[in-house]
C-alpha cells in the first residue's frame, strides 16, 4: 500500500543519511502539506499545568473512572495513582518485574468493562520475557496473572505499549529486540502489533489466526484512535527516520527491508517520518483534530494536524522545556498529559523531574 507522506528533515540530515547503515533503503517523498488553514486541530495549545513532580522514569499513563491515572514507573517497578491536583502515591509494586536497559515496568491499561471487572492490565519486562499480565486494582494492586508471555525481552526495542481500541480489544505493541528478522516472521511475538482479547487470546477477526494484528516493526512505543476509529502508531527507526504509520489489519510496515519511505510493493509506507534527532517517538495521543506526539531524543512535544486520516505539516511544541518527553495521553477533560523521562538514564533530571504537565488542546 502506498501513501502519501510528509518527510521532515534538514538537507544535511539526508546527505548523511546516504551512507550504508544496513537498513534496507528509503526515499524521501515530500508532497506540499496540507492547507493549515482548513485543516482541523491546527489551533496552538494552552500553556502546560505542572501536576506532579518528583517521579522517577515514568513510562505510561491510564486514567480510572472519576479521572484519576495510573502511572508506571519504568525501573522501580512501582505502580502511582496521580490526582489532578497534583497529589500522588504509590499503589503497589509489580512483582517479577527484571529492570534493564530500555525494559522494564512499561505500559498499563484500564479495562473498558473496570466499573464491573476492576481489572487493569500492565506490560513488563520479566527474567526470560516480557509479558502482559492484568490485575484487579480496588484502590490496591491485586496479584496480576500472566495473559500473553514469550514476547522477545532484549536491552533495547522491547516496545511496551498497551491501548483497549473502540472495539474494546487491547492492542499491544512489541519491539524486534535488536533480532531483525523477528520483524517479518508472523509466527513470532516480536517486531509487531498484537491484538488480544481482555484474556489475552488472539482476538476474532485477526488476519493470520493469531495475536499478531500487523507486522514489519522495529519497536512501536505509540498507539492512538481518531475519532473516526483509524489507528496510528510512533515508530523508531534505526538511523535516518522515525514514523507515524496509519494502522490497517495485516499490513506490513516494512523493517528490516525498508525505513522511512520505499515506496515498494508489498510494504505500507509512514504517513510522516522526521530524522532520528528530532523525534525518537514514544507516547502517542490524539485530541482536538491533532496526533500528540512525545519526542525522547528531540525533547518536545509534536502537534501532528489530521485531516480526513492524512497529517499536515507537524507543529513543534515546548522544544528543549522539559527534556525528553516519554508519555502522552489524552485525559478525560480533553486536555493532553505528558510525562517526562529524564530519569531514564540518557537525560539530565532537574530537582523536580521526573513531572507530569498538562497541556490544553483548543
Amino acid at each position: 500500500m502506498r501513501l502519501h507522506t510528509i518527510v521532515l528533515a534538514t538537507a544535511a540530515v539526508l546527505l548523511a543519511a546516504c551512507s550504508s547503515d544496513g537498513s534496507g533503503e528509503g526515499s524521501a517523498h515530500t508532497p506540499p502539506p496540507l492547507t493549515t488553514a482548513a485543516t482541523p486541530g491546527t489551533g496552538s495549545p494552552g500553556e502546560p499545568r505542572r501536576i506532579a513532580t518528583g517521579l522517577k522514569t515514568p513510562w505510561a499513563i491510564a486514567f480510572l473512572p472519576g479521572g484519576d491515572a495510573l502511572v508506571t514507573e519504568r525501573d522501580s517497578a512501582n505502580l502511582v495513582r496521580v490526582k489532578a491536583s497534583g497529589e500522588w502515591e504509590q499503589v503497589g509494586k509489580v512483582p517479577g518485574v527484571e529492570p534493564g536497559g530500555e525494559g522494564g515496568l512499561m505500559g498499563v491499561a484500564v479495562s473498558p468493562a473496570y466499573a464491573t471487572d476492576h481489572l487493569i492490565y500492565l506490560y513488563y519486562t520479566a527474567a526470560s520475557d516480557n509479558r502482559v499480565v492484568r490485575a484487579t486494582f480496588d484502590g490496591r494492586l491485586g496479584t496480576p496473572q500472566p495473559i500473553v508471555t514469550g514476547i522477545p525481552k532484549g536491552f533495547n526495542h522491547n516496545g511496551g505499549r498497551l491501548e483497549f481500541g473502540p472495539d474494546k480489544m487491547l492492542y499491544v505493541t512489541t519491539g524486534e529486540v535488536g533480532e531483525e528478522g523477528l520483524s517479518q516472521d508472523k509466527e513470532s511475538l516480536g517486531g509487531k502489533i498484537l491484538r488480544v482479547a481482555p484474556d489475552g487470546k488472539a482476538a476474532p477477526g485477526n488476519p493470520f489466526g493469531n495475536r499478531v494484528w500487523t507486522y514489519g516493526h522495529r519497536n512501536v512505543q505509540g498507539l492512538a484512535w481518531d475519532d473516526r476509529g483509524r489507528l496510528y502508531a510512533t515508530e523508531f527507526g534505526q538511523n535516518r527516520f522515525d514514523e507515524i504509520n496509519l494502522i490497517e489489519k495485516g499490513e506490513n510496515y516494512g523493517w528490516p527491508d525498508v525505513e522511512g519511505v520505499g515506496d515498494r510493493d508489498g510494504f505500507t509506507d509512514p504517513l510522516l517520518t522526521w530524522s532520528t534527532g528530532e523525534a525518537s517517538p514514544s507516547g502517542l495521543a490524539y485530541a482536538g483534530g491533532s496526533l500528540w506526539v512525545a519526542a525522547l531524543r528531540g525533547e518536545r512535544v509534536w502537534q501532528v494536524p489530521l485531516d480526513d486520516g492524512r497529517t499536515a505539516r507537524p507543529v513543534s511544541r515546548h522544544t528543549s522545556e522539559y527534556g525528553r518527553v516519554r508519555a502522552a495521553v489524552r485525559a478525560p477533560d480533553g486536555s493532553v498529559w505528558i510525562a517526562t523521562s529524564n530519569h531514564d538514564g540518557r537525560g539530565e533530571p532537574k530537582a523536580d523531574d521526573d513531572r507530569i504537565l498538562s497541556i490544553p488542546v483548543r
